[in-house]
Parts: structure tokens; C-alpha cells; sequence
């Protein structure tokens, strides 16, 4: 079981590799993330249950350090307010608990990236409509059939159904993203490594 639940990780990265549409929707989405930080905009990530601890771990990468020592960059995460989420869960219903945040933070400056294996959360969709009335460009990480995000906005869709194959190659997705503006927004930094 161990063997074969490699080999399935690999065997999604591969497809990844040779889908041309999927490497240029990263390299896109990445200089998205480098317009919007030299912009003064800022990253902002949002996503439910594993997704929701990935945008976090994503948006770390951003603001604290991904391959080497510098300056922070702009990066939020949707949610990361526990009484923000229950208040607003509690008055306006869970489909708005990413969609109000977004309303108060978001401009048109920032980039929002959403993270959904499903394509289909309500809470993520709201927040999609958000960014689509405030002209904030988005994107989402999401997994084969996209759902009903691929009618929204660009998504990246991860070639599986199945969701711990999808969200491994999110984190790749994330990680490569950050790598490019890194090194991109730092290039002098970044010859030194």
C-alpha cells in the first residue's frame, strides 16, 4: 500500500508535467502573485478543512520565507480569525465566512487564490463573486472536474479525483509559486542561492 500510494502521487505530478495548459496556468498565476506584490497589492489564500490548512501554509511561505533569507511578502489567509469565522458563520450564514473577509480586506491591487479539491464549496464560490465585483483577479486550485469554479474564474485542475492526490500536488502547486515570485521579486537575493 505504501509503494502504490507513491507511485499514484508520482503518476499525478507526471501528467501534471506533461500538460502544457497546467504549466503555463502556474507560471501565470505566479506572475499574477509578483504584478499584484509589486502592485503594493497583497496574496490571498483561502480553502476548507486540508485546503484551508494549506492556503495557511502557503500564505506562511509568502510572508515569512520560502528558499532563502528575505524581506516578508504581503500574504493572508482567509479564516485565520477564529472569531471572525464564528461571528460571521453565526449572522450571515457559513457560505459568507470567506466572502464578508474578503469585502473588508480585498482590493484591486491583490491576487485571491482559492483552494478547493472539489470546485464546489459554497463558502470558497462566495468569495469567487467577491473578487469578481471588486476586480480583484482570481484564481483556484482545484482538482479534475473543477465543478462549478471552472465556470468562474481560471482553475488549476490538478489531473485526479481523488482528494489526498489533489492536495499533495496543491502544496507542489504552492510551493512552486512562491519559488518564482521569490526569486523573481528578490533576483539580486536570490543569485546569492
Amino acid at each position: 500500500m505504501i509503494i502504490q500510494e507513491i507511485k499514484d502521487s508520482i503518476l499525478v505530478k507526471e501528467k501534471i508535467i506533461k500538460s502544457p495548459v497546467l504549466l503555463s496556468l502556474i507560471e501565470k498565476v505566479a506572475k499574477q502573485c509578483l504584478n499584484s506584490l509589486q502592485s503594493g497589492g497583497k496574496i490571498i489564500l483561502a480553502g476548507n478543512g486540508g485546503s484551508f490548512a494549506d492556503a495557511q501554509h502557503i500564505s506562511a511561505e509568502f510572508t515569512s520565507r520560502y528558499l532563502f533569507d528575505r524581506e516578508s511578502l504581503a500574504s493572508v489567509c482567509l479564516g485565520a480569525n477564529a472569531s471572525s469565522i464564528s461571528a460571521i458563520a453565526n449572522d450571515y450564514g457559513y457560505e459568507n465566512v470567506f466572502a464578508r473577509e474578503l469585502s473588508s480586506i480585498g482590493n484591486k491591487n491583490d491576487i485571491f487564490i482559492a483552494i478547493s479539491t472539489s470546485g464546489n464549496s459554497k463558502n470558497i464560490v462566495e468569495a469567487i463573486n467577491v473578487s469578481n465585483k471588486k476586480g480583484i483577479k482570481s484564481f483556484v486550485l482545484t482538482g479534475e472536474s473543477g465543478g462549478v469554479m471552472n465556470e468562474m474564474t481560471e482553475c488549476i485542475n490538478v489531473p485526479s479525483c481523488v482528494t489526498g492526490r489533489i492536495q499533495e500536488s496543491h502544496i507542489m502547486i504552492g510551493h512552486i509559486i512562491c519559488g518564482i515570485v521569490e526569486k523573481e521579486y528578490f533576483h539580486e537575493t536570490a543569485e546569492k542561492y
